[in-house]
């Protein structure tokens, strides 16, 4: 059933109280016909912006142009993602993601879309593809998130392809590690290199999405930010977004794209409010030297920011046809 089938469903059981209540006043039903949202009918004046969290070229490039085709934020923020989880070499989202401390791959991905809708998977074996499978959610499910076997189950009913997520370099770090087995994060190196992608389209409207596949050698079970809807990801399509990569537990702590989201309706830039964000985790965790936090952020007009603890950590851009690489503030100089 169809999230839209199930509201309509729904609804249908309150129409008696609906009615009995009292009547709308003029005011009200004025207010209402102010309050309708316009039609797109003009383009933005900077033109569509892609930005993806770490170097992750290719990825950003196919976001910006799905979006100069003319395509929905939403399709070309998926778009860009998939690059990466379809690439072996990346051993931190998708396929050739790091496993965890049995030796299983799972990932974690959510979405979200200019009308405010969100989905989310977490604890996806099998699936690659977890950020389509998070729209799937959002989109023909009364639910924001499935976990695992519930998750997979979809997949499989929606035609996604099952296939072995662990390859053979994987398989090999893995066994590696076991020899001395610790998890010691390793800062901005490939053990937490979450992809985070906003874009925001030719009629302005907002979209992001993120996945992983979480800290390489995590304990089973296991969680992160990624997946969170205002912790990895957050936006409001009339105001603007934030993701966040880095350590995962820290960001949760402080729901950090929420809030950079929020600083934003309160008149700070993009770059502003990542600052803000960053402030934030290290006021609260003395031991913010040994881990990295990052974040971007677009803002309605195009604007862009990004901030992190350590120095290292980069963004791209897409703009005018044409993807840079930014580095963005930092706290630290290691």
């Amino acid at each position: 059933m169809k999230r839209r089938q199930f509201i309509q469903q729904s609804a249908l059981g309150t129409v008696g109280l609906a009615v009995a209540g009292a009547a709308i006043s003029c005011d009200e039903q004025n207010l209402n016909k102010e309050m309708s949202i316009p039609q797109k009918e003009t383009l933005k004046k900077s033109g569509p912006i892609a930005i993806c969290t770490w170097g992750f070229v290719d990825a950003n490039k196919t976001a910006g142009q799905f979006l100069d085709a003319g395509k929905p934020a939403l399709d070309a923020v998926i778009a860009g993602v998939q690059v990466e989880e379809d690439d072996i070499r990346n051993t931190t989202v998708g396929k050739g993601g790091a496993p965890d401390r049995s030796g299983e791959v799972t990932l974690d991905a959510c979405v979200m879309n200019p009308d405010g809708d969100c989905g989310a998977v977490v604890y996806v074996k099998d699936y690659a593809h977890v950020a389509q499978l998070a729209r799937i959610v959002m989109e023909e499910t009364p639910h924001v998130m499935l976990a695992g076997e519930g998750a997979e189950e979809l997949a499989e009913r929606y035609g996604f392809k099952k296939e072995t997520l662990l390859t053979e370099q994987s398989e090999k770090a893995y066994k590696e590690w076991l020899k001395s087995p610790e998890y010691k994060p390793i800062i901005n190196i490939e053990n937490h290199d979450t992809i985070g992608l906003l874009a925001i389209d030719k009629f302005g409207d907002i979209a992001g999405a993120c996945t992983t596949s979480g800290l390489s050698y995590k304990m089973k079970g296991r969680v992160g930010d990624s997946a969170i809807i205002g912790s990895g990801l957050f936006l409001d399509n009339e105001i603007g977004g934030a993701v966040a990569t880095g350590m995962g537990e820290e960001i949760m702590k402080t729901v950090g794209s929420f809030l950079i989201v929020e600083l934003m309706r309160q008149g700070k830039t993009p770059q502003e409010a990542c600052d803000e964000a960053v402030k934030r985790v290290i006021e609260r965790n003395p031991n913010y030297k040994n881990f990295q936090v990052a974040y971007i952020a677009l803002d309605k007009q195009g604007n862009t920011g990004g901030a992190c603890i350590h120095k290292g950590f980069t963004y791209e851009k897409y703009e005018n046809e044409e993807n840079t690489r930014v580095q963005p503030s930092h706290i630290l100089n290691d």
